[in-house]
């Protein structure tokens, strides 16, 4: 289980289980491997009636987005955004960074039905970023990786958000209702995990309480399901209303599963989709934003927003900053979109399975050409930290601090 908590090999595990998937998909058998993600679980007597690949979106995805939520609760209460000073520079140069982006695909499809897939191209894949940084990074001072892990967290709270009010249906209140107090149990039962709460102190079990806890996860999950609004936001509310330490546990808990599990079957079955055969001219508007937007649009974004937003910060205040090669290292990391970006591309996309096949390989593709930028330029910082002499070795883990 240790081994699957690394970022290095969680990143390795994704870009293999994507490249699986799309080479699956594209063999003699490949249109039966689609039809069998296709294929539905009918659970009429609950109202559940999912593909097997909504399982994996809807249902699994749940607790990779609770695993986010607990980190961005974490660096909100005690890390590295729990003041103003700190999250300032950060949450400017992510706002750079989803604008550029949306701003590139909207340049490219502007007037087209597909226009409305703007929010693909501005997600941050955090594993991945820290994967390449953990890998290729070993001379970069800890500032860097700092300043990685806050902008993207908050990229994945503004992804969050998209995912929520962009992508939800008309509501169903009442539903809504029922999984706002699902919710609202499953935090005050977290608190008697506390490690000084009564419960704990007199030395009861734990099983009836995280029994307890796994009930009330699941009917959150079912009636936001029921509600209409994104099925991983369930993932999202419960993460952020557990109590922070036994979240934190049940998070280190779930990482292995997650990262080996979860993150590399949905990378297998966002992936597995048949390679257009046309013509680079018919590609939809949309494939050319998303492959343009996440590599390009990230590093314009987070650097010269970035750059600008550090001047004027230390001008004011004197706060240090990432100088702009460091910047440039950051938005090429930022580039790499992929868990989130084929969430966001699945759910823009529904309606026009075509137009979704073609945005899945733009996101595919576009990571990849990030992936191969930010691994060069990682190592080319690092090997100049080395040489100055003025970086620390290693770099931790996400849970890790």
């Amino acid at each position: 289980m240790h081994l699957l908590r690394s970022e290095r090999l969680s990143a390795i595990l994704l870009l293999i289980a994507a490249g699986l998937g799309l080479l699956l998909a594209n063999l003699s058998f490949g249109p039966e491997l689609i039809d069998l993600k296709n294929a539905h679980i009918d659970l009429h007597a609950i109202g559940l009636d999912l593909s097997v690949g909504h399982w994996i979106s809807d249902g699994l995805l749940a607790v990779f987005f609770f695993i986010v939520a607990v980190e961005l609760k974490r660096e909100l209460v005690i890390g590295e955004l729990n003041s103003l000073s700190k999250a300032l520079l950060p949450a400017i140069a992510a706002i750079g960074g989803v604008v550029v982006p949306a701003l590139i695909f909207l340049a490219f499809t502007f007037g087209t039905e597909t226009a409305n897939g703007w929010p693909i191209p501005t997600a941050t894949d955090i594993a991945f970023a820290l994967g390449i940084l953990a890998v290729f990074g070993r001379w970069l001072p800890m500032r860097v990786r700092v300043f990685l892990l806050a902008l993207a967290v908050i990229d994945d709270l503004i992804a969050i958000l998209f995912i929520a009010f962009f992508f939800t249906a008309d509501a169903d209140l009442a539903s809504l209702g029922f999984a706002a107090i699902a919710i609202a149990l499953f935090g005050a039962v977290s608190r008697i995990m506390k490690p000084r709460s009564p419960w704990i102190l007199a030395r009861r079990p734990q099983w009836p309480i995280v029994l307890v806890l796994c009930v009330l996860a699941v009917l959150a999950w079912y009636f936001v399901y029921q509600s209409g609004v994104h099925a991983t936001i369930a993932g999202v509310a419960l993460g952020f209303v557990m109590s922070r330490r036994p979240g934190g546990r049940a998070a280190h808990a779930l990482e292995p599963w997650s990262n080996g599990v979860i993150l590399p079957l949905f990378a297998l079955s966002a992936a597995m989709v048949a390679i257009p055969q046309v013509r680079p001219s018919e590609l939809d508007p949309a494939f050319w934003g998303i492959l343009v937007g996440l590599p390009v649009g990230k590093i314009i974004g987070i650097t010269l927003v970035g750059v600008l937003s550090a001047l004027v910060v230390r001008k004011k205040s004197g706060t240090p900053a990432l100088g702009f090669t460091d910047l440039l290292v950051v938005g090429a990391l930022g580039g790499v979109g992929f868990t989130v970006s084929l969430l966001m591309n699945e759910l823009a996309f529904a309606a026009q399975r075509d137009v979704a096949d073609e945005g899945t390989l733009a996101v595919l593709l576009g990571s990849g050409i990030a992936i191969v930028i930010s691994a060069i330029a990682v190592t080319l910082r690092s090997n100049w930290y080395r040489t100055q002499k003025r970086a620390s070795k290693g770099v931790g883990g996400a849970f890790s601090r």
